[in-house]
């Protein structure tokens, strides 16, 4: 019998995405449901504090206030995207990034989370974009508290869309604070999940996938693998299209699955088939990462406004519970 260690968070995005659903009560659901931590939505806190008149420096202070009574730790401030490469001032864009580091010291969460670039206006020279995340990772890092940049692969971005990709640049900006967070659900869209398919997978997609994880467990330096997301995925059931309801001219058909289609890991139910447990049996068996987990989903469903904070905060924790026996039976069976 295995005994995982990972504390478990979840990003407020997951608990509701209905203007009702505030990022108050969002927080009161996780702590109610097991989780010990949290990733904060910036749009959230923005929502929480226009609603309470506040600006948003204050928002954090409460938002931080009611996680310490609650006896939950902020893991990260969530999204800060687009940042590197694109055609604007860079003073500039580190002056917005300036602002988001003040908001996640007042928060006390540990990251800051950077998207992997996939906007239009932007450079793919990787000595400029090397020299922005030196930027960012210093400016991160000029304060007290440090704040680590948290740099997420993304299966649409457009230059590092792999976490071999982003673990390239992360030994390039070779700053301490500078390192990854792996979801699942990008490394499965990349490699395994195909929207196009009947079968939902790719011909080649196992054999890619296993050979992925493989070098996974033996590449990426475990002080540069910061934190883990969770996702499933829904198959696309008929195969997606330019008919598809879904479908918008020009974004990549993975940000447009992601935005409708992401269940919490092994909600069968609901359509998940991606095979999360087997990425965690590489990751948190394997190579033994004993670091932050974080539920990072985007379910339509949620969008209702009588969607109930507590239904997703219990979904998410009876996911967890899931996967824990799953890999509990694979261990078993090795």
């Amino acid at each position: 019998m295995i005994s995982l260690t990972n504390k478990i968070a979840i990003g407020t995005s997951c608990l509701g995405q209905n203007p009702a659903h505030t990022l108050d009560l969002k927080i009161r659901a996780a702590a109610q449901h097991g989780f010990s931590g949290l990733e904060i939505v910036y749009s959230d806190l923005d929502r929480y504090s226009t609603l309470q008149n506040l600006p948003i420096t204050t928002g954090a202070k409460q938002i931080r206030q009611l996680c310490d009574d609650l006896g939950l730790a902020i893991l990260s401030l969530a999204p800060f995207e687009n940042f590197e490469g694109t055609r604007s001032p860079i003073q500039d864009r580190l002056a917005v990034a300036a602002a988001w580091l003040n908001i996640a010291r007042i928060l006390g969460a540990t990251y800051l989370q950077v998207p992997a670039q996939y906007g239009d206006s932007c450079t793919g020279e990787e000595t400029v974009i090397v020299s922005e995340m030196q930027q960012l990772a210093d400016l991160a890092s000029s304060a007290s508290p440090v704040i680590s940049v948290a740099y997420e692969p993304m299966s649409w971005s457009h230059f590092y869309p792999t976490w071999e990709d982003a673990l390239r640049l992360t030994m390039l900006v070779d700053r301490p604070n500078f390192g990854l967070c792996l979801d699942t659900f990008h490394i499965l869209t990349r490699l395994w999940a195909s929207p196009f398919d009947t079968s939902g997978i790719y011909p080649d997609g196992p054999a890619k996938l296993a050979d992925s994880l493989r070098r996974s467990v033996t590449d990426i330096p475990m002080n540069k693998l910061f934190y883990v997301q969770l996702s499933d995925a829904e198959r696309f059931e008929p195969p997606f299209s330019k008919s598809h309801p879904w479908y918008v001219e020009g974004e990549a058909p993975e940000f447009t699955w992601s935005k409708h289609a992401r269940p919490y890991p092994l909600e069968t139910d609901l359509g998940g088939y991606m095979p999360v447990t087997e990425v965690l049996q590489a990751w948190l068996i394997e190579k033994g990462f004993s670091g932050w987990v974080s539920m990072e989903i985007f379910d339509r469903r949620m969008r209702d406004e009588t969607y109930k904070l507590e239904t997703a905060a219990a979904r998410g924790w009876k996911s967890w519970e899931k996967l824990q026996s799953d890999l509990t039976g694979a261990t078993a069976r090795i």
